[in-house]
């Protein structure tokens, strides 16, 4: 498939699939007039790496988990690498799972605040 239909299928924007190009999270064969031309097998490529940039991930450790979820080919160190990020992500969770939570109570205090008519800051002491 051309970019165009990539970007398409994807969501992902011309300019963005170009970028991983340069990075080396995506390959494509050129045709004799230099387009550049995709496998099926793109689109759940591209549906991944924008799902490891969502997190958190950079683009340069994406490029070294590629050839396990490419090519299926692992090296202890990568195994290692990866279970790394995962814990970083799990990490991440937490984290905003905290911070929900601490929203969740922000909110529900507001709310009580609108309905019982009373300002959300409080009075200042002298």
């Amino acid at each position: 498939m051309r970019i165009g239909e990539l970007a398409a299928r994807t969501g992902v924007s011309v300019r963005a699939l170009r970028y991983y190009e340069e990075q080396h999270l995506l390959t494509s064969e050129r045709s004799p007039s230099g387009q550049r031309h995709y496998p099926q097998s793109a689109v759940d490529q591209v549906e991944l790496v924008q799902q490891l940039y969502a997190a958190g991930l950079s683009s340069k450790t994406i490029v070294e988990l590629m050839p396990c979820v490419v090519d299926g080919n692992a090296t202890p160190g990568l195994l290692e690498r990866l279970a790394t990020e995962r814990d970083h992500i799990d990490q991440r969770i937490t984290d905003l799972t905290h911070a929900r939570n601490r929203l969740d109570s922000v909110v529900a205090a507001a709310t009580d605040n609108l309905v019982a008519g009373r300002s959300c800051r409080p009075e200042a002491t002298t």
